[in-house]
């Protein structure tokens, strides 16, 4: 992995305030061998609309841009997978509204393999903090992880007090009904740069938001995970209700998003 900040290599003091305070929001892209990223342009206002959230202050895009080609410039293998984390080396925890003056934190890594294997997912009672923000605060998603894990699923698709299902770990869900609609629930969720471009190309297949409950997120025809990593992952099971991974709309919508052509930094 190679980790810059701001252009230049990272140090251990720059990433102290980070892991301390764990204050910050980010966004991970996954950057095809031919150097396109899918949703680049949602990733951008995403990075934009969030820095206003945690920080109150504006991100030029651009220098984004020149610091996420700064970091892939000595990565040779693709496909991959940047992650671009925003955050003040100046937070710390007694007061934290000093901090202001947002940096770029740039990070490569290796992608995974597609497609995927399909998810068995628990289903578990959990809502994230500003759901609506991709931040770094994961400690409640990644225990949620870690429980499914322990009881030999794959990972957490989470439950609100209200009874309606809303994402998993670190993806977006979505199901096929039994008419073929794809139904993403609605709550506070993610806004998903994947989910986005599903619903923006699949001119031949039918979206729509509604309340999911977990009962009717079983009843399913089929389910499956969104994110930038995996593109659709189909989920095999729900608790001990299983699930197909070979529906039809499923394959479709792994075609639609491999059509859709990446941008390009």
């Amino acid at each position: 992995m190679t980790v810059t900040l701001d252009g230049t290599p990272v140090s251990a003091d720059d990433l102290l305030p980070l892991a301390l305070t764990n204050v910050g929001h980010f966004t991970s892209m996954r950057v095809d061998a031919d150097g396109g990223i899918r949703g680049l342009s949602l990733h951008l206002e995403r990075l934009v609309r969030d820095c206003g959230t945690v920080w109150g202050a504006d991100l030029d895009t651009g220098r984004v841009r020149d610091h996420v080609r700064q970091g892939l410039a000595g990565v040779t293998g693709r496909p991959c997978v940047v992650r671009v984390t925003v955050y003040d080396p100046t937070v710390d925890m007694g007061h934290p509204a000093r901090a202001d003056a947002p940096r770029v934190l740039v990070s490569v890594r290796g992608a995974g393999a597609r497609p995927p294997e399909p998810l068995r997912a628990m289903s578990l009672p959990y809502e994230r903090d500003l759901p609506e923000v991709k931040h770094v605060g994961l400690f409640g998603a990644l225990h949620a992880r870690r429980t499914a894990q322990l009881a030999g699923f794959d990972d957490a698709l989470f439950v609100g007090r209200d009874g309606l299902v809303t994402e998993g770990g670190t993806w977006n869900a979505g199901f096929v009904d039994h008419g073929g609609t794809v139904v993403w629930p609605r709550g506070p969720v993610l806004p998903g740069v994947t989910m986005a471009l599903l619903q923006e190309h699949s001119e031949h297949t039918e979206h729509r938001v509604a309340p999911v409950t977990l009962e009717q997120a079983r009843a399913m025809a089929a389910a499956f995970a969104t994110n930038t990593s995996v593109g659709v992952r189909a989920l095999s099971a729900i608790d001990d209700t299983e699930l197909a991974c070979d529906h039809p709309v499923l394959a479709r919508l792994r075609k639609t998003y491999q059509s859709i052509p990446g941008e390009i930094l």
